[in-house]
């Protein structure tokens, strides 16, 4: 997650700068032009017209200096976050950011607990070892149950996203009457050009993304960069908002920097599986449209009887782009602590300005859409969750109710 910048990381005196002298350019120009469109009213003479000559040098001139200063601004304005919403708490770093609530108890147990790798292993689920031999660090091998466990999340959490009548529930809890409209389920690239990928303000730091240089594309990190640019350099009819999106995506980051950190198990993976929500609204619902995405969040993550805590992410730990980020952190008994599972941004119109996605009012008037994308399940730490949560004595592991019509099974035996 990109941190917000500080003030020290950008210089408005230099951006303003930039802006005055395009502004000065432009002016050059239009008295050159002014000049040689007076002169083309007179008889031309041979004076005249190496006069004009010289003009159209001079405009040329100045218009590649114009778009030199502009390229300048561009890549200078791009580096400036969202502006945050109310009521983010300022804040230098994670550690203050704010505990909004917390649900579920952490499971207590009469036996040693294991982690996921430990249970992972002994069971026949997760192979590190082979996946470091075929593809190197940080990839793995999910098998036999626990793979059938990851496509059981991905059935379930789409049975949800689907359903206009659990939807609606959900949507009552937020606001009596909020928009209960379904999700529409989407598989999308899992590459993405670079200007693309700039324009969603998620290019950078380019060193944690995989780049193809033979076709000039890059990996997608998580399903939501290639959600968000489907309505690119469109205008969508105000009463067909919000638009809706659930994406599943394999995503891909090369976790530069974070080396001898989380390195065992499946928690930080180069590889890992996601399903996220994208959805474009109208600017007066979009802060409530992000409770809403939470409140799934947090429905999901009751069913699965997993606890959890929701924190209100502050100003020095939030994502450039973001005008509001919500983040949820899933209990993990081998660590015994919060992990985050999920985050929930809200851009308002930042990325929608990039990308050009309007809305067209009923009184015919434009103006940006707001955008929201959110984490269903980052499906390899919400496995971990439930390995760890519901291991039991003998080795075994309790499969969540909800997912047994999904996986035709309600545990994880112990192979005899």
């Amino acid at each position: 997650m990109l941190k917000r910048l500080k003030p020290d990381d950008f210089n408005l005196d230099e951006i303003i700068a930039l802006d005055d002298q395009r502004k000065s350019l432009l002016t050059k120009v239009e008295q050159l032009k002014a000049e040689r469109n007076k002169n083309s009213k007179t008889r031309p003479t041979p004076e005249i017209i190496e006069q004009m000559k010289a003009v159209g040098n001079k405009i040329r001139g100045l218009d590649d200096e114009i778009k030199k200063v502009e390229d300048q601004l561009k890549e200078k304005l791009s580096t400036l976050p969202n502006i945050v919403a109310d009521d983010v708490p300022v804040g230098k770093d994670e550690t203050e950011n704010k505990v909004i609530r917390q649900w579920g108890k952490a499971p207590k147990f009469s036996f040693p607990i294991k982690d996921h790798v430990q249970i992972g292993e002994e069971l026949g689920l997760i192979d590190n070892e082979t996946a470091a031999k075929v593809s190197g660090a940080r990839f793995t091998y999910l098998k036999s149950e626990l793979a059938l466990l990851q496509f059981a999340l991905i059935q379930y959490a789409f049975s949800v996203l689907t359903s206009e009548k659990i939807l609606k529930k959900i949507a009552d809890s937020v606001k009596k009457g909020f928009s209960a409209k379904p999700f529409i389920p989407v598989v999308p690239p899992v590459m993405i050009k670079p200007d693309i990928f700039a324009k969603m303000a998620r290019l950078e730091p380019k060193d944690e993304r995989y780049y193809i240089q033979s076709d000039d594309v890059y990996l997608v990190g998580s399903a939501e960069h290639a959600l968000g640019p489907m309505h690119m350099d469109e205008t969508i009819l105000e009463q067909d908002l919000p638009l809706r999106y659930a994406g599943y995506s394999t995503a891909f980051r090369r976790e530069a920097g974070s080396y001898g950190k989380d390195t065992k198990g499946i928690l930080r993976m180069h590889q890992f599986d996601k399903i996220e929500m994208e959805s474009f609204s109208k600017p007066e619902d979009s802060i409530m449209e992000q409770d809403f995405f939470v409140a799934i969040q947090e429905y999901l993550l009751k069913q699965l009887e997993i606890p959890y805590q929701v924190m209100m992410i502050c100003t020095g730990d939030m994502g450039g782009p973001d005008a509001r980020q919500i983040d949820i952190e899933c209990w993990m008994p081998g660590q015994n602590k919060y992990r985050e599972t999920h985050t929930a941004d809200l851009m308002t119109d930042y990325q929608a300005r990039r990308l050009n996605t309007k809305l067209k009012r009923k009184d015919g008037k434009n103006e940006f859409v707001h955008m929201n994308d959110a984490t269903v399940f980052a499906i390899g730490r919400t496995l971990i969750a439930i390995l760890e949560n519901n291991q039991q004595k003998d080795g075994s592991v309790k499969v969540p109710k909800v997912l047994h019509k999904y996986t035709g099974f309600k545990v994880i035996k112990v192979a005899k």
